[in-house]
């Protein structure tokens, strides 16, 4: 596959100073906004809020793509893979494991914001257990789902090394069964949840503007409007030039597109638009700080604990040498 592209130049050198740059920018926010993220909404949310269970997922989702960096770091700077195959395609595979249990877990929060803003009374029946129930579902749906991305590439070893991640090749594939997977990949993917996303928050946002000033808990059908907004903002811009791009990407390669121009533009934009799906690892804790009324307080509560103690040891310590 890579042969067919060299009548229209070498497009890949670029790539590898990309990727290294883009994860290693996002690394450290990832690591932090994630990690505090995930031990705040585990330790010190308590209050029943409905979509806690979602944000923990969608934090344990990022945290895994995350501690996968380091390793594509080492060898997009160095070009060299000298760790086995297997962790290779594992992360691979926590990439794409990411990628899509973030789009369904952004899906499954902007429903529920939605459903429980136009009618409120399900809300109040609604079980933290249902929450966890179809938070494993989704695991276990969305991981096997995203198994076909690594097991389409193929570890090719030379003199040197075993090459991984983007200078991996793909298996060759009939073009139907090949399009066929295509095809159910974007409409489950992106066509339905960005359709999904962005009805809710329709929805949401008339339902708010048709009620009158004396409705019940106004700030709290509020949050939720701005929650389901955050969630199609990170979707936007996080996975629709991916998945937009991916299909003409699949067409390249299955040789479908021919045309040079399109196709160095395809090529060339593939690896920005894998980069942006990367950065929702730090966008997604923007959807606890900012739409989560008690991440906020608690964050600020535990900061000021912290602040204070210090203080208080600092004090103690100068009383002690006076």
């Amino acid at each position: 596959m890579h042969n067919a592209s060299l009548h229209c130049g070498n497009i890949s050198n670029y790539q590898h100073t990309i990727y290294s740059t883009t994860f290693i920018l996002i690394f450290i926010p990832g690591l932090l906004a994630n990690s505090t993220a995930l031990w705040v909404l585990c330790r010190f949310i308590n209050k029943k809020n409905k979509a806690i269970i979602y944000m923990i997922n969608l934090a344990m989702a990022d945290l895994a793509h995350v501690l996968s960096l380091p390793l594509r770091i080492y060898y997009y700077l160095s070009h060299v893979w000298p760790f086995k195959s297997f962790l290779c395609l594992l992360c691979f595979y926590l990439k794409y494991l990411n990628m899509y249990a973030s789009i369904v877990f952004l899906t499954v929060i902007s429903i529920q914001r939605c459903v429980f803003t136009v009618q409120p009374f399900k809300a109040k029946g609604w079980k933290r257990r249902y929450d966890i129930v179809i938070s494993i579902v989704v695991w276990i749906v969305v991981g096997m789902a995203c198994l076909p991305f690594p097991l389409l590439r193929s570890t090719r070893l030379n003199s040197t090394n075993t090459v991984c991640f983007a200078d991996l090749e793909i298996k060759h594939i009939n073009p139907v069964p090949a399009i066929t997977m295509l095809t159910i990949a974007e409409l489950s993917g992106f066509i339905i949840p960005v359709t999904v996303i962005l009805y809710c928050t329709l929805k949401t946002g008339i339902q708010l503007k048709n009620e009158n000033q004396n409705c019940q808990n106004p700030n709290e059908k509020y949050k939720a409007l701005r929650m389901v907004i955050t969630c199609a903002i990170v979707f936007l811009i996080c996975f629709a030039p991916y998945h937009i791009n991916f299909f003409f990407y699949m067409m390249v390669k299955l040789h479908i597109i021919r045309q040079c121009s399109l196709h160095i533009f395809v090529l060339n934009f593939h690896p920005y638009s894998l980069c942006l799906a990367s950065l929702n690892c730090c966008l997604d804790p923007i959807l606890y700080y900012f739409t989560a009324s008690e991440f906020r307080i608690e964050i600020a509560r535990h900061g000021s604990t912290v602040l204070r103690n210090r203080l208080m040891s600092h004090e103690s310590s100068s009383s002690f040498r006076d």
